[in-house]
């Protein structure tokens, strides 16, 4: 089957007896003619890659325009240092958002989740509950195939890409994909994975996408942060019983119209936005200069 909207997993789902990220790992199964282990494996391999953005981040890496580095390290030494507003968790979820787009902006390998300049949020929310032990590689990875899904289906019904419908296409869809997962891995049913991922949306929703100086650093890496965080106040309301008012696939299709009628100054042409203001326009002069944001 086509992962062509989130009822059509649902319904395939309630027949079968499976759960979302099966009915996920089969279409990819039949869509590659691969067999369960081979899909698991590349899977885990995704995984893995994640794992590795942030073990090998450095506090000390800056981006060529020097704009971007060290953030990551910075919120990870106030949490060593003082009991943080966000509590434990929220803050290492900040912290490993910050790590990875920090690492895609200094040109380390990331994993796109669902584009590059949103790479932070699904590893921010996932890699601190695998550090502490609330779930194995296993469970991880199913929840990975229930991000795939949310993913592809956003990705067929509207857009992902902020050239495209602004940065609720990247950054939204990212933290869509993070809610539905948590909610997964925390035992949630289809219906409020579905809440989860329209209600992550909807919060996102006409965000724009306005890099400055054309660079997907500011305000890229610090958005990653709202997106995961945004991931987890969903997560936790769906699987409280809070549930969305509008269908998740309208909210989807309604993601990409405000894309489409977004201005093209606020997709990704560093036209507009943050990209336009005084410090964008004096940034994207020293680039286009040679120099450094410094």
């Amino acid at each position: 089957m086509a992962l062509d909207s989130m009822q059509e997993i649902f319904d395939a789902a309630d027949a079968s007896g499976k759960q979302f990220w099966e009915v996920v790992m089969d279409t990819d199964m039949e869509e590659r003619e691969a067999t369960a282990e081979q899909s698991m494996e590349k899977m885990r391999l995704t995984w893995r890659a994640m794992l590795e953005a942030d073990d090998t981040y450095r506090g000390d890496r800056r981006s060529a325009s020097g704009l971007v580095g060290g953030d990551g390290k910075r919120m990870r030494c106030y949490a060593a240092e003082r009991t943080a507003l966000s509590g434990e968790y929220l803050t290492e979820v900040i912290a490993t958002a910050l790590c990875t787009g920090e690492s895609n902006a200094c040109m380390r390998k990331i994993v796109a989740a669902p584009t590059a300049g949103a790479c932070g949020v699904l590893p921010a929310v996932l890699i601190p509950l695998y550090h502490r032990g609330d779930f194995d590689e296993e469970a991880i990875l199913r929840g990975l195939y229930v991000a795939a899904g949310i993913g592809a289906v956003v990705g067929y019904r509207a857009c992902i890409a902020g050239a495209s419908g602004g940065c609720q296409a990247e950054i939204g869809t990212a933290s869509a994909m993070a809610a539905g997962t948590l909610t997964a891995l925390r035992g949630g049913t289809c219906a409020q994975i579905g809440h989860a991922t329209a209600m992550a949306l909807k919060n996102l929703m006409g965000l724009v996408c306005d890099p400055v100086a054309g660079l997907v650093e500011v305000p890229c890496v610090k958005r990653n942060v709202i997106g995961a965080v945004n991931a987890v106040s969903c997560a936790d309301m769906a699987i409280a019983g809070v549930e969305s008012r509008i269908p998740v696939d309208q909210v989807i299709d309604c993601m990409g119209a405000v894309g489409r009628r977004m201005p093209v100054e606020f997709r990704e042409t560093a036209l507009g936005g943050l990209a336009d203001t005084p410090f964008g326009r004096e940034i994207k002069e020293k680039m286009q200069r040679g120099g450094t944001a410094d």
